[in-house]
């Protein structure tokens, strides 16, 4: 973000990030991406510095502070570091859920440890069968006594491995279409919950995305988030802060990876001159440092209406679709211009390639982003 919407508090916040990210972080990632997961000892180390819970009311463990610039700063570190770790999950979809729906003993009962990192949590949308059209999910939770029995399977989950809760989507209401859904927390160690192979992708391979499985688990009713029915409407609500951690981090590697591009460009020599004073070169920059220019300020936009609760679904949709296809597009041209050592992983575009694909996937493919935009024009 631009200095000129951070108060003097978010910039001391955010040199104390990019410091817990450069000593807690980045010397540990190389590992991590080996081992296909993160340590749960850096998220309590999160824990310790208050990253978590930001806008958790102190009441639950949290710091009490209800603006979206913190959780933006967070996650914007972990992006031009090229060592993110999901604490967005935990801060940016998890915990809203819980506070918007939860009632007074689950917010007891799961805050705090969220806030101190010796909880880990996701959600759990995505099935073999249904990805963006959430209304097709086929994982039940059929009512039995004074507990759900649930059964089906997702997939591509984030902190699939080391979650300990589970905002599960299911279907309380087979029959009843959107109508049916309803959000549902699932707890490590319920019998009948398993987690399934951790997942190998091409890039982000320090972050554990998993299958879970559920097969008859008895889940009881006091873990049903909100109103029975009420699960879309929830999802919907929320959906544009999801957007903004997409958002947040495209920009943020738009930024970084141009930054050292254009350095490489004036240090690299090619016919006795930088390879910058090319015209290709030299065009593509900029170009690529005008998008980037457009791209922030459309995003520091986005960011204070969503921190004033006025961001709208569509416009959320138009900036997810917007910077993600940007983020690609850069990372790719970046990586041209590097010519054979960007195909070289010592090289950070390498990584920043592989890392970046994903964006215009998840969170809604950027198809879907389209027609979310094109329905509000009225077609």
């Amino acid at each position: 973000m631009r200095k000129e919407i951070l108060t003097e508090e978010q910039i001391l916040f955010q040199g104390a990030v990019r410091e817990f990210v450069k000593r807690e972080v980045v010397p540990y990632y190389p590992q991590w991406e080996k081992d296909g997961i993160v340590s749960r000892e850096v998220w309590l180390k999160a824990g310790e510095y208050n990253f978590l819970g930001i806008d958790v009311p102190e009441a639950y463990g949290g710091s009490g502070i209800d603006d979206f610039r913190y959780n933006s700063i967070l996650i914007e570190e972990g992006a031009r570091a090229g060592a993110t770790v999901a604490f967005s999950m935990q801060n940016d979809l998890v915990i809203p859920y819980l506070q918007r729906y939860g009632n007074e003993e689950q917010k007891k009962r799961w805050l705090p440890k969220l806030c101190t990192g010796e909880t880990i949590s996701t959600i759990a949308m995505t099935e073999p069968g249904a990805g963006s059209d959430l209304a097709g999910i086929s994982t039940t939770a059929i009512l039995n006594g004074d507990h759900y029995l649930v059964n089906g399977q997702k997939t591509f989950i984030t902190n699939g491995i080391l979650s300990d809760l589970v905002i599960v989507v299911v279907k309380t209401d087979p029959d009843a279409g959107a109508k049916g859904m309803s959000l549902l927390v699932v707890e490590r160690g319920m019998e009948g919950f398993e987690r399934g192979r951790q997942l190998e992708k091409i890039g982000q391979k320090a972050q554990d995305t998993a299958e879970l499985f559920f097969s008859n688990v008895q889940v009881p009713k006091e873990n049903l988030l909100g109103e029975e029915g009420k699960g879309f409407y929830y999802l919907m609500d929320n959906l544009p802060q999801e957007r903004m951690t997409i958002v947040v981090g495209a920009i943020a590697v738009v930024e970084t990876v141009l930054e050292y591009t254009i350095e490489y460009c004036h240090e690299r020599k090619a016919f006795g001159q930088s390879i910058g004073k090319f015209q290709n070169s030299k065009f593509k920059l900029a170009e690529m440092k005008t998008e980037e220019e457009i791209g922030r300020t459309f995003v520091d936009e986005c960011i204070m209406l969503l921190h004033e609760k006025k961001l709208t679904p569509e416009k959320a949709a138009m900036a997810k679709w917007w910077t993600s296809d940007l983020q690609v597009r850069v990372v790719d041209q970046c990586l041209q211009l590097h010519g054979g050592y960007g195909y070289m992983l010592e090289y950070p575009i390498a990584k920043a390639y592989l890392d970046s694909r994903v964006q215009t996937i998840y969170g809604g493919t950027n198809e879907i982003m389209k027609e979310i935009i094109g329905r509000s024009l009225g077609f």
